[in-house]
């Protein structure tokens, strides 16, 4: 048995191998490298000593403890300059990224988990995208390797959930004013219209290959970068294959901010008729690492209080799977996390988080 998807009365669940509803609450950016900097390496070799120390001593004894019980995206922010917030249709950004988790270390976690399926390079955070011909051949071929060399690996797990593709995708034009080359010099109007073709083609072709390689679990598809805005082309392309609208989305810290936030999510869900995961949110204070990471929430204790008061909503929504959080432990690139640099957690923001991680866990769904 593996995870599966439940619509019943008008409210979505995933369901677990055993039967059980299952509201997915994950932990993004999972990197050891970020315990492995000059001023911390040292803690890492007397704390952990190896990666397989590291994973089941630190990461899944952490994740229980604080009520996450997802794996999330495991690929960390690691270089790259930032502001005090990403500006998408201003200047182009260049964030490098580490390497993901290898299938070897997700199975062995013995955690449910998601896995990354980078099908083209077009993120936001891509200073320089490689928009693919996703008519040719080429890509097609592509698309097949990606499957069996990513899906083989976990067709038989029963702690996957299923597969993402490619983060927050601009699939509005890029800042760097790259694009696919069948849309360059189109208008607004004609842009949008060609558009749905090219999803279409994108996602017909890697789904067809992941379901061939793995008929098992669910795809969830890209994760959407809701603050910049998701084209009504691309959802409506994306619904004729992907399981989960996934969906990145970091609200203001207000109570307006956090509103507009589940009506987005709402709309989004409204529109493609299918449930939605929020596979990324977070929100930051000023550290001593990391000072000029400025925001309106001036300590731990207020990103704490702003974690409840951002999600629980979300839990009363009947479409709502639930959502996987921003950041482990603090490194120099993203600046903020669960943990400082020294591999200590704050706790003024992790204790009303595993107040809410139970609650969510525990509740029915709706």
């Amino acid at each position: 048995m593996t995870f599966r998807l439940s619509h019943s009365d008008g409210a979505w669940t995933l369901v677990d191998p055993q039967g059980e509803p299952f509201v997915s609450v994950g932990l993004n950016h999972v990197d050891e490298t970020n315990l492995k900097y000059t001023h911390n390496h040292d803690l890492w070799k007397q704390r952990y000593g190896s990666r397989r120390s590291w994973i089941a001593d630190g990461v899944v004894e952490d994740l229980r403890s604080w009520g996450f019980n997802t794996i999330g995206w495991t690929q960390e922010y690691v270089t790259g300059g930032w502001g005090e917030a990403l500006d998408w249709f201003g200047a182009p950004i260049d964030l490098g990224h580490s390497l993901p988790w290898s299938a070897a270390d997700l199975i062995s976690s013995g955690m449910p988990y998601v896995v990354q399926i980078r099908v083209s390079e077009i993120e936001d955070w891509n200073g320089h995208p490689w928009f693919p011909d996703v008519y040719s051949e080429e890509f097609d071929a592509y698309c097949e390797y990606l499957a069996r060399s990513i899906c083989v690996d976990h067709v038989d797990s029963e702690n996957l959930i299923g597969y993402f593709l490619v983060d927050i995708p601009a699939w509005l034009p890029h800042a760097s004013g790259a694009d696919f080359a069948i849309l360059r010099g189109l208008d607004e109007r004609s842009r949008n219209i060609k558009l749905y073709d090219v999803a279409y083609r994108y996602y017909e072709t890697i789904t067809r290959h992941i379901r061939a390689a793995d008929p098992n679990h669910l795809v969830l598809g890209d994760r959407y970068n809701g603050n910049k805005g998701i084209p009504g082309a691309v959802l409506t392309a994306m619904k004729h294959f992907v399981d989960v609208l996934s969906v990145q989305y970091f609200p203001e810290p207000t109570a307006e901010g956090r509103q507009e936030m589940v009506r987005r999510l709402r709309a989004w869900h409204e529109y493609t008729g299918k449930p939605v995961l929020l596979a990324d949110v977070g929100n930051w204070t000023p550290t001593t690492l990391n000072p000029h990471r400025t925001s309106a929430l001036e300590s731990q204790a207020a990103r704490g209080a702003d974690y409840i008061a951002a999600l629980e909503p979300l839990l009363a929504e009947p479409w709502f799977l639930g959502w996987h959080w921003c950041g482990y432990v603090e490194n120099t690139a993203r600046g903020w996390g669960l943990k400082d640099p020294w591999d200590e957690p704050y706790a003024d923001v992790v204790t009303p988080i595993r107040e809410l991680n139970a609650r969510a866990t525990r509740l029915p769904r709706p």
